[in-house]
């Protein structure tokens, strides 16, 4: 196990914030308005770095019911797409292969069409700080050296305060730049590769995972606030069944007071072990997304949060390679209407979406 470290304090953290100031507001005008109901898809970080992918998945704005995108802003391996003024991020290599240029032009291109444009940060899985900040690294048992999850991926350590100044840090710039909404993601403990060589600098209990979840939203929530920016959660879409934490720090009743969203990866494909009622998850996408979506709602309850998932638009050649397309992607887009989700959003890792289950522009309000 790591050595202990002692926790940083409210006042050491916001002005370790202070002294890693993001780049000044680019944005110019006012940030599109949240509608009432979110119809997105995701552009993923090499996504938008080819302007050919690009261009595709705005097309579909223009031309489809669609009404927000979820751009990376720190994607899975820790990379962000323009340059950042978190002077981490140039120390840390963060400003990797892809960088787009005209990033505050797209921006504002987005404010001119009424697009709510969404920013996904991810927060612990980062291959790029763990590698310059192996201190901060979750650390592998037998080698010492950063432990790798089955992606070949490093994570940060969710208990070393002082890294959390970092990822909080990129999505305050993000929001600056005019992102209304930050989407965290990953944030939460590893739940794959060789977890038992994994080591912390504390003991990784339950109700500790669940105080370090719960204690990097209310620093992140103090540090946005002067933004006006909403914050939302990317959560396993088992949370909305488990009890416990599924042993990544998720809990459905820690999160929905501190987030205004809860965004459960509801993919019929990611239940291997099928969900009450329905062994066999990929022949009932609708069943499966509407039930994800009503008991996350039931346990939220009066808490902040409201619930909007991710649907599945991706054949998931790694356990189901059936086909999955027009029906399937419909019967989640009703089925999280009719739970009273807060919208919907598309994802494929490739960005290649299913055009034919998407309604023509204006033909649905917000």
């Amino acid at each position: 196990m790591a050595a202990s470290v002692a926790p940083v304090t409210r006042r050491e953290f916001l002005a370790t914030l202070a002294a890693a100031p993001s780049a000044l507001a680019t944005a110019a005008g006012a940030a599109s308005p949240q509608p009432h109901f979110v119809r997105a898809v995701y552009l993923s970080y090499y996504g938008l770095g080819d302007r050919t992918v690009r261009e595709r998945v705005l097309g579909l704005l223009d031309r489809t019911e669609l009404n927000a995108v979820v751009i990376d802003v720190k994607g899975d391996r820790g990379f962000i797409p323009y340059e950042s003024g978190v002077p981490l991020a140039a120390e840390a290599g963060a400003l990797g292969p892809v960088r787009v240029g005209d990033f505050d032009a797209l921006l504002a291109r987005l404010r001119r069409e009424g697009v709510y444009a969404i920013a996904r940060v991810v927060v612990f899985k980062d291959h790029v700080l763990a590698r310059h900040r192996p201190d901060w690294a979750v650390l592998d048992a037998g080698t010492g050296s950063p432990w790798l999850d089955n992606e070949g991926l490093a994570w940060i350590d969710p208990f070393e305060e002082a890294a959390w100044v970092y990822s909080i840090a990129v999505a305050r710039e993000a929001a600056e730049r005019g992102f209304r909404e930050i989407q965290l993601d990953y944030l939460r403990f590893p739940g794959d590769g060789r977890l038992g060589a994994a080591r912390y600098s504390k003991p990784s209990t339950s109700e500790a995972r669940r105080q370090a979840i719960s204690a990097f939203l209310e620093r992140a929530r103090e540090a946005l606030a002067p933004t006006g920016a909403s914050i939302a959660v990317d959560v396993f879409g088992y949370t909305a069944f488990n009890r416990d934490d599924s042993g990544i720090g998720q809990r459905v009743e820690d999160l929905a007071p501190r987030v205004d969203f809860l965004c459960p990866m509801a993919y019929p494909s990611a239940y291997h072990r099928g969900i009450p009622g329905y062994p066999n998850p990929m022949t009932h996408p609708y069943e499966v997304v509407r039930e994800t979506v009503r008991r996350m709602r039931e346990r939220v309850g009066a808490a902040r949060a409201r619930v909007r998932p991710w649907i599945q638009d991706f054949r998931d050649y790694a356990f189901d390679r059936r086909a999955f397309g027009v029906a399937e992607v419909s019967a989640q887009m009703r089925a999280a209407q009719a739970a009273g989700a807060a919208g919907w959003m598309l994802w494929n890792s490739r960005n290649e979406y299913t055009v034919e289950a998407l309604r023509p522009k204006d033909t649905a309000a917000d």
